[in-house]
């Protein structure tokens, strides 16, 4: 595991990067393939991505 991956959004638009520590603070171990979660999209300004946090399953 890399501790990090992308969201692929049902409505087709560009992947959304997910850190682990958004998926732990969850309470979930890992993502699997094409499980499908929700999740808010959360704005780093200082960085300037945009990145998935909040995430829950769907």
């Amino acid at each position: 595991t890399k501790g990090f991956g992308f969201i692929a959004p049902d409505d087709g638009g560009k992947d959304v990067f997910v850190h682990i520590t958004a998926v732990k603070d969850a309470g979930l171990h890992e993502l699997q393939d094409d499980q499908p979660v929700e999740f808010d999209l959360i704005e780093d300004e200082r960085r300037g991505r945009t990145y998935a946090g909040n995430i829950k399953l769907a």
